[in-house]
């Protein structure tokens, strides 16, 4: 592999647990009050476009920017005070860019709030780029796009890459995208196995799959 792409909510920090409680106890049934709306529905899509993925199966009861506000007000204590570096990514990051080896962090999460993750873990200087799901034209995860632009902006084919990611819209995003994916969830964030050509369970495993491959 020539490259390597990290999927940063429920990867690299522990985010997941925090949003996944507040999408079960407060988002989903804020949003649709009459019926149960399983989780893994909308994790690892971006939030701007989870109101229409649900809009196609539920009916809402509320507007699109009483949806998207129920995110953006609780991103700054989730991402600024309560996520926690996963153990070991930094000494992994810190060893790939020693080595030479392109690294980018693919996510569905906006610059406001990978921005926090960077700054305050301060991770910005080990990843070559940056794609987020707010960067695009088109939809994000779980169509490819979100990886092709990763490979495109490390200079590398997707099929010479390795992707890390713990939801079933990820590694469906990686697989398309013909990047061999790596499974891997941190706390609530089990990873999801379809689409996963090998399987992390712990964050050691995942760094010397990572590592073998690189």
């Amino acid at each position: 592999m020539d490259a390597a792409c990290f999927d940063m909510d429920g990867v690299l920090v522990n985010s997941e647990d925090y949003w996944i409680e507040l999408e079960r106890e407060e988002i989903l049934p804020t949003a649709v009050p009459d019926q149960e709306v399983p989780v893994e529905e909308v994790t690892g899509i971006f939030y701007e476009e989870q109101y229409d993925v649900l809009d196609e199966s539920y009916d809402l009861a509320v507007d699109y920017e009483a949806f998207v506000s129920l995110y953006e007000g609780a991103a700054d204590e989730i991402y600024g005070d309560q996520v926690e570096l996963t153990p070991g990514v930094r000494a992994l990051l810190t060893e790939l860019r020693e080595a030479g080896v392109p690294v980018a962090m693919v996510t569905a999460s906006p610059p406001e709030w990978y921005e926090i993750v960077l700054e305050r873990f301060d991770l910005g200087e080990l990843f070559d780029t940056v794609v987020s799901s707010a960067d695009l034209d088109g939809p994000g995860k779980p169509e490819p796009t979100i990886y092709e632009r990763a490979a495109a902006e490390l200079g590398v084919d997707p099929a010479t890459a390795l992707a890390v990611e713990d939801s079933h819209h990820g590694t469906t995003a990686a697989h398309r995208a013909g990047m061999t994916v790596v499974s891997f969830g941190v706390g609530a964030a089990a990873g999801a196995t379809e689409n996963a050509d090998l399987v992390a369970e712990t964050p050691a495993e995942m760094a010397e799959i990572v590592r073998s491959r690189l």
